[in-house]
């Protein structure tokens, strides 16, 4: 019966139509859990949407930790264990508790409970587990975690260090290194607000190596990500081929 409920529930059984059927319910309630959060103001049944939703997650969450023994392959007590503590099981337990908050009064006498509240949009990341691209996009990030570690570390570096250029050349403009950095990565994106911006020749020439610099930063990840996830789709399609000879 366990073995059952765990092809249902995980998403590497998704060829099985039930499997489908409660990837699609579930990613529903989940986009269903935010209509609270797109109002200000709170009416009764929103109350209604939220102990419905936090009813499935809770029902979920259990599912998987009663069968935690076969996602983890392994048939004793650890897995039950470890599962709670998992990246995953904690992300389902994030979208869990500002329900439970909201039902004890104790907690609304303190300021803790509005950032307990707005734990809610954690439950977005739930969306990685039920949906076939996010499961794909998730294995992509692992596999090509180590380049965009580094190009993430490049684009870091760069701004410090064109923030620390910038903060002495334009001093008049930039009051603090905070300003400094903010501006750094506003070029480095080339968003450009205009908010703040350099005024001097020294600066303006800062400013067109930093947006130059940055096109080539920014694209880097694309082509990571994008390469990727073309190799992760060959993968993928060769191992459905493997199981279809």
């Amino acid at each position: 019966m366990r073995e059952k409920l765990y092809h249902i529930i995980e998403p590497q059984s998704r060829h099985s139509r039930i499997s489908n059927i409660y990837d699609i319910v579930m990613i529903i309630v989940i986009l269903l859990s935010f209509i609270p959060l797109i109002f200000r103001d709170d009416y009764p049944i929103f109350g209604a949407i939220d102990v419905f939703c936090v009813i499935i997650f809770i029902i979920d969450y259990i599912l998987r930790w009663i069968t935690a023994d076969f996602r983890f392959k392994k048939k004793r007590v650890s897995p039950f264990v470890w599962y709670p503590v998992s990246v995953m099981a904690i992300i389902d337990l994030l979208s869990i508790l500002p329900m439970l908050v909201d039902m004890s009064s104790a907690f609304r006498a303190f300021r803790v409970f509005r950032l307990v509240r707005a734990l809610r949009v954690v439950r977005v990341l739930k969306i990685f587990r039920y949906s076939t691209n996010m499961d794909i996009l998730a294995s992509v990030f692992k596999a090509q975690r180590r380049p965009l570690i580094l190009v993430m570390l490049l684009a870091v570096g760069y701004i410090l260090i064109s923030a620390m250029v910038i903060f002495q050349v334009e001093p008049d403009t930039f009051k603090t290194y905070f300003q400094a950095v903010y501006w750094a990565t506003v070029s480095l994106a080339t968003v450009g607000y205009g908010d703040i911006y350099a005024t001097s020749v020294a600066g303006r020439l800062v400013t067109i190596g930093s947006v130059l610099i940055g096109i080539a930063v920014v694209a880097l990840p694309a082509g990571i990500i994008t390469a990727g996830y073309m190799e992760e789709m060959n993968k993928r399609h060769r191992h459905n081929e493997d199981e279809e000879e």
